[in-house]
């Protein structure tokens, strides 16, 4: 088949399950109430989430950097920031693609050498983007360790109902991704024996080398202490902004609105600052899903964390979701134009 054929086949496989979530999702709102929630909810709060969401798109670039620099020192601030936005507007439209994207974007703005090679090449820049992924990963479960030692009782019951069994039943696949960890190891041993044998070996091998080299930059950052406090302010930037959006629905008047929804409300009032970090990390675990901007795996996820721990109806919990949501990709959106802006005005 041919690649671009292929390509477009499973970017239209992609939007089709967004579409069928978002469907199943919103199929049992009650619209007279969202559109109250909508109506009445405190905009100050989705303002600054807004704002925030923003705030850490240009965190992520001066932490991505910090990477980059050991790799090409004249990287500045604003490739990286650029990169980040144009990244996450792609991603909007073609789910995974941002990041190859992002990785273009950084090598075509890299300084060169001597003898006119790019510093920052294509296979250094991938290195560095995984070393960022598996941060998150590694922040991410910091969060799930706190959750579940300090706030145990609150929503053990959550991870022992619902996410531990669904692992379970899931056994195959951690077999899969074991049995492909160990065909990408047994291919890089075989490249490194052939690497002499041959042109198409060599190049390979050190395609190999160069993704090592961004992998290790981290190594080799200074300051690395303050690597640590972009990581802490990304992370405890989206709590807040996942803070906001309860905020911004705390506190409606119940007369306002119909009686059904009014004691719903009662439930959402009682919501702290220890539920948005975990409503922030339930809407984090839907990124697995490689969806076309996260389009309907993060309102399910979100809006059925909200119904099987606290009892809120899981209409009420889709418009906590898409407040957050579609908050984040408005905020997305604003910065990746301002990035094509501000590209049409750089020359690399």
């Amino acid at each position: 088949m041919n690649k671009n054929l292929s390509n477009i086949l499973k970017y239209i496989l992609w939007i089709v399950v967004a579409v069928v979530l978002l469907y199943f999702s919103f199929r049992g709102v009650n619209w007279k109430d969202f559109g109250a929630a909508l109506h009445y909810c405190h905009w100050e709060y989705v303002a600054l989430s807004l704002v925030l969401g923003g705030f850490v798109l240009f965190v992520r670039g001066l932490r991505w950097r910090m990477q980059l620099l050991p790799v090409d020192p004249s990287t500045s601030w604003l490739t990286c920031w650029n990169a980040y936005n144009i990244c996450m507007i792609v991603n909007l439209m073609l789910p995974r693609v941002g990041e190859v994207v992002r990785c273009g974007y950084v090598t075509r703005h890299s300084s060169r050498d001597a003898e006119g090679n790019r510093l920052a090449t294509l296979d250094k820049v991938i290195g560095t983007v995984l070393v960022d992924r598996i941060w998150d990963a590694v922040s991410l479960l910091t969060i799930l360790i706190i959750l579940l030692s300090v706030l145990w009782k609150r929503f053990g019951a959550f991870f022992t109902e619902t996410v531990f069994p669904g692992l379970q039943d899931k056994a195959g696949l951690w077999w899969i991704l074991v049995l492909a960890v160990a065909a990408a190891a047994g291919f890089v041993w075989l490249c490194w024996k052939l690497r002499d044998r041959g042109a198409v070996w060599g190049k390979v091998w050190g395609y190999i080398v160069g993704i090592k080299e961004g992998l290790s930059s981290c190594l080799h950052m200074k300051n690395g202490w303050l690597f640590i406090v972009y990581t802490i302010v990304i992370w405890g930037s989206y709590w807040l902004m996942s803070a906001c959006i309860m905020w911004s629905l705390q506190g409606i008047d119940p007369s306002l609105v119909s009686p059904e929804m009014a004691e719903t409300l009662g439930k959402i009032d009682s919501l702290t600052m220890a539920d948005a970090l975990f409503l922030m990390f339930a809407g984090a675990l839907s990124s697995v899903v490689p969806v076309p901007g996260g389009f309907g795996a993060f309102h399910a996820v979100v809006a059925g964390a909200l119904s099987s721990i606290y009892g809120i109806p899981f209409g009420m919990g889709m418009i906590f979701a898409t407040l957050s949501h579609e908050t984040q990709v408005i905020a997305d959106a604003i910065c990746g134009a301002a990035s094509y802006v501000s590209e049409s005005f750089r020359r690399p």
